[in-house]
């Protein structure tokens, strides 16, 4: 089953093409076009699927991926780094989460709100003495960069951050604020 036919157009409008461009792709001329999209044509069942499947490749081609948005100055600690020296790393750089590696690989997360938390429990004596692995928590989802950034948006949602893999090296981060270059 096909989308509705005025999708044409709001698709269309959105790649930023012409009604010329898209009859060139499709091979239909620019006048059916104009007629299909006006409501003043239908078109048989073949020609809708042409026209739709090229707009579909223009909008895969077009849509943005993890690598897109993603912020690849990757500020990271180590499981067994001393917990204040890591907390103000953070300060340093305004960030609110830090992922924790051991040697290359994703241990854990070290966030704001976590460390929060463990400085209402433990005393400054125990606070100057954690290291990292006592105070992180689960690692953030990672996935690969060429994951549609749409796609990313409930996850990053639900986990505040994602780390973004390329051949299974970590490269990025994608917080909620990186979301918002899909809007740009």
């Amino acid at each position: 089953m096909l989308p509705r036919l005025e999708y044409i157009k709001q698709a269309r409008m959105r790649l930023g093409i012409t009604q010329r461009k898209l009859a060139t792709l499709t091979g239909i001329s620019t006048s059916m076009i104009n007629q299909i999209e006006s409501g003043r044509c239908k078109p048989s069942y073949d020609t809708a699927r042409k026209i739709f499947e090229v707009l579909g490749s223009l909008e895969g081609k077009n849509s943005m991926k993890a690598s897109d948005i993603c912020s690849r100055r990757l500020i990271s600690a180590l499981k067994d780094e001393q917990l204040h020296t890591v907390i103000e790393k953070m300060r340093k750089n305004s960030i609110s989460q830090i992922p924790v590696f051991d040697s290359s690989k994703v241990v854990g997360i070290l966030t704001e709100d976590g460390v929060a938390k463990i400085m209402m429990e433990k005393d400054e004596v125990e606070l100057k003495n954690m290291r990292v692995e006592q105070a992180m928590e689960s690692p953030p989802p990672i996935v690969d960069v060429s994951t549609p950034a749409r796609a990313l948006i409930p996850l990053v949602r639900f986990s505040k951050c994602i780390l973004v893999s390329e051949k299974g090296n970590v490269i990025g981060i994608v917080t909620i604020t990186d979301t918002l270059k899909m809007v740009e």
